[in-house]
């Protein structure tokens, strides 16, 4: 069993408080952000940045379905950590200046599975959850 781990960024056009403002929202922005990957969003506690609870189904593939209940920290001034209570699953948003701009990146990474199922696991997922998070980054760019 190995560490996967899936990584996207983004510059956006607009300054880096206004995107973390919007990234640490997960009571309002953060269900505009989601692509058809997401269902069954709900915040459970908070809502905005640290302390938040918040859970939802990741679809990545036709047959792979994640149930995630993360729960949100700040470990710095625009690093959103969730940590999932389900799994081993850690995503990282990390909201950096980029001259007048801003840099996001999501990073998740998890103990992946051994054996052969793991071998595909590490080589297919992390393309996959980039795929997802490209559309979700997406979305945040639309929206600032």
């Amino acid at each position: 069993m190995g560490k996967v781990t899936a990584t996207a960024e983004r510059t956006i056009d607009a300054p880096v408080e206004r995107v973390r403002e919007l990234v640490a929202d997960y009571a309002e922005t953060r269900p505009k952000l989601l692509t058809e990957h997401y269902r069954d969003y709900q915040v459970s506690e908070g809502g905005v940045g640290a302390g938040t609870k918040a859970s939802w189904k990741l679809q990545a593939t036709s047959k792979r379905v994640r149930d995630v209940a993360a729960t949100v920290t700040e470990p710095s001034p625009g690093k959103f950590v969730e940590t999932d209570a389900n799994s081993s699953m850690v995503t990282t948003w990390t909201v950096t200046p980029s001259g007048e701009r801003s840099l996001v990146r999501i990073e998740t990474s998890w103990d992946g599975a051994g054996g052969i199922g793991g071998f595909f696991e590490k080589t297919f997922a992390p393309g996959g959850l980039k795929k997802i998070y490209d559309g979700v980054l997406g979305k945040l760019a639309e929206i600032v």
